[in-house]
């Protein structure tokens, strides 16, 4: 038998159990420009981020996050709301320029019953796809297979969301 080592991944498994006494979102919209790449913030806009998934179901896997701490979208006010879509929108067309995925999910979870790791923060996902990109992995050993380094990908997507030609919604 091959053994697979993700070293990365232990002070997520031994911190899993540990109360958050701070959510994550909330601490990265604080935080200053030099703290952004640790926390994988790959771009701000008025009220939102964009935060790579800390533990991703696959490359580029992003957060798009009020800077506010609401639970739901109803909660938001009119100006975070009218900026959200336009911001999945741009951030889509970096993950398919980047990727090239063959499809996406896009999606919230709202309440820990659907299955929010952080119910008090809503937050969107968008997680880039590709045809046979399941494997043996995720249900013999529940371990998730993810090619690119999280530091390389806040990189490259950080690039791609300064373009101007995304701002131009093209």
């Amino acid at each position: 038998m091959q053994s697979l080592f993700t070293p990365w991944r232990y002070s997520y498994i031994t911190g899993a159990a540990a109360p958050q006494s701070a959510c994550f979102l909330c601490e990265a919209a604080a935080c200053g420009e030099e703290e952004e790449a640790g926390r994988l913030v790959v771009a701000r806009t008025a009220h939102h981020l964009l935060i790579l998934n800390r533990h991703p179901y696959s490359n580029g896997h992003l957060l798009v996050a009020p800077r506010r701490h609401w639970a739901t979208p109803a909660e938001s006010d009119e100006d975070t709301r009218r900026e959200f879509w336009p911001l999945v929108l741009r951030a889509l067309a970096a993950l398919e320029r980047l990727y090239g995925p063959h499809g996406m999910n896009l999606g919230m979870n709202l309440g820990t019953c659907a299955g929010a790791g952080l119910p008090g923060h809503f937050h969107f996902h968008l997680v880039p796809r590709w045809n046979g990109d399941t494997n043996f992995m995720s249900v013999l050993a529940e371990t998730r297979l993810v090619p690119e380094d999280p530091a390389t990908s806040w990189r490259r997507l950080r690039e791609a969301l300064a373009a101007p030609e995304l701002e131009a919604g093209r």
